[in-house]
């Protein structure tokens, strides 16, 4: 009987100890101003960081954020070395793969204009097809805006490149994540020469993912409603192009 009680309070403080060890949480390295590292500095940096880093110490559990590239994120969580990885997107596809916690908050994309842009506003993307529009290669934004027949210019490498082929007149207008345009925008001090068109033309809530089942999931949830009814987390966005 001894050894059994033994046996029973031995696994009790296993599961306990595996309990307080730290969740490591994974983002892209590469996703500014949202999750980046800067220069030579290892402190991960950005507004999803920020949100994360302030849920985590409000579910009181010891944590790490790591940045990686958005492949090793995703290899990483299927691979179960990482608890949670930040931020997708809450398609079917993804819900299939993952329990998304959240939304951490909403990506809006937008279109964006010099304010010397006869184009002041948008109903319809027949609004737009007198203009030369500029977007990243490669990217994908809305179904409907990526079929549509209009004039594009997909030089860009990055979001950061579309913001200069914008300031220097080479298109008319530019299209992407609100936040980060701004970022950029405000990066090169030009913030008072552009228009963010008022209508948006998406906006997506973002989630952080975890292992289909894992109860640290609805534990991160609950510690982020928490947040966001007592409006702890609005200092962090504002310290953000909004």
């Amino acid at each position: 009987m001894r050894s059994l009680l033994w046996c029973l309070w031995l696994c009790a403080a296993c599961a306990q100890a595996a309990d307080k060890l730290p969740w490591l949480l994974v983002a892209d390295a590469n996703f500014e101003p949202y999750s980046y590292l800067s220069g030579n500095d290892p402190t991960p940096k950005g507004l999803d960081v920020e949100l994360v880093d302030a849920v985590m110490r409000e579910t009181g559990q010891p944590f790490h954020i790591a940045l990686l590239p958005w492949e090793r994120v995703k290899q990483q969580l299927a691979l179960k070395n990482a608890v949670a990885g930040f931020v997708f997107t809450g398609t079917a596809e993804r819900r299939a793969q993952y329990d998304l916690a959240g939304p951490l908050r909403k990506g809006e994309t937008v279109f964006i204009t010099l304010k010397r842009c006869a184009l002041r506003g948008w109903r319809s993307l027949d609004d737009l097809k007198p203009y030369q529009i500029g977007q990243v290669r490669g990217y994908a934004y809305d179904t409907e805006f990526d079929k549509a027949p209009l004039n594009r210019d997909q030089n860009a490498g990055s979001p950061g490149q579309l913001v200069a082929m914008l300031l220097a007149g080479r298109v008319d207008v530019i299209v992407g994540d609100k936040v980060q345009l701004l970022y950029f925008i405000q990066q090169r001090g030009a913030g008072a020469l552009v228009r963010v068109l008022d209508k948006p033309l998406v906006v997506m809530p973002r989630y952080v993912a975890f292992a289909k089942d894992d109860p640290r999931a609805r534990q991160f949830e609950a510690a982020l409603k928490r947040l966001q009814q007592n409006g702890a987390l609005q200092p962090i966005f504002q310290r953000w192009p909004q």
